[in-house]
């Protein structure tokens, strides 16, 4: 039994060693092998089914139908009986409050709806569904050195990715498993000097065809721990 654990040590400090030889594109496309393999990100056509559970108790439950080929974006959200839907075809928009179209400026305000607002959680989802490929994006900025961080007790191989300034200016830091290069946990800074932003620790893995996306998202405040939220996939299917 000593014999075994001693070589499975070795084994992984073996592989951890190969992984650190890694430069970041090396590692981003192995993290993009484990997560699409079929590489169908780029014409994915599916629909996600989230809750978001809030420290207060409260649940927002969210179906989220993405078709990349058609440029079709639409999030249909519930929360305590009020129902939104907000939907892109390509330039079109179109906005609903409990199913109608007519909507007053004072309901429009209080739900915070505005075509802006939609292109928003558009490019919201697609990021977050779509990591770790999006960073493959025009104006992301890999920083060329992989590091290896400790983070919560475990040893992950980290990605730097700032942004062209007409992108976004966080700075960001994706955690890799040094051995399936799995990403399971990322992170932003808005200034890292005063270590704001947030952290997400990404748990479990939901299959969307063959895609493999974090089934489960908790979110936390890098200041001081404090816990935002968990969003959790219950289901994903690819559209018919």
């Amino acid at each position: 039994m000593t014999k075994y654990f001693i070589s499975l040590v070795f084994f992984l400090g073996m592989q951890i060693s190969k992984a650190q030889n890694l430069t970041a594109p090396e590692l981003l496309d192995k993290a993009i092998a484990y997560h699409d393999p079929d590489k169908l990100w780029s014409v994915f056509q599916g629909k996600l089914f989230i809750t978001m559970n809030y420290p207060d108790g409260k649940e927002r439950h969210s179906e989220v139908e993405i078709d990349l080929p058609k440029e079709h974006f639409e999030i249909t959200s519930k929360t305590e009986g009020t129902i939104i839907k907000q939907t892109l075809d390509k330039e079109e928009c179109t906005l609903k409050l409990n199913g109608s179209t007519s909507i007053s400026e004072e309901a429009l305000k209080t739900h915070r709806l505005s075509c802006e607002r939609a292109n928003f959680m558009k490019n919201y989802y697609l990021y977050l569904y779509g990591l770790p490929m999006k960073l493959k994006d025009k104006g992301t900025n890999l920083d060329p050195k992989v590091q290896t961080k400790t983070f919560k007790g475990k040893e992950y191989l980290v990605l730097k990715v700032t942004y062209d300034e007409s992108v976004g200016k966080d700075v960001w830091y994706f955690y890799f498993d040094p051995t399936s290069y799995a990403l399971e946990v990322y992170q932003f800074f808005h200034d890292e000097s005063k270590n704001d932003g947030e952290y997400i620790l990404l748990s479990d893995l939901e299959n969307v065809g063959t895609i493999k996306m974090p089934k489960v998202r908790a979110w936390y405040y890098n200041k001081d721990d404090k816990y935002l939220g968990t969003d959790i996939l219950t289901k994903g299917i690819p559209l018919e």
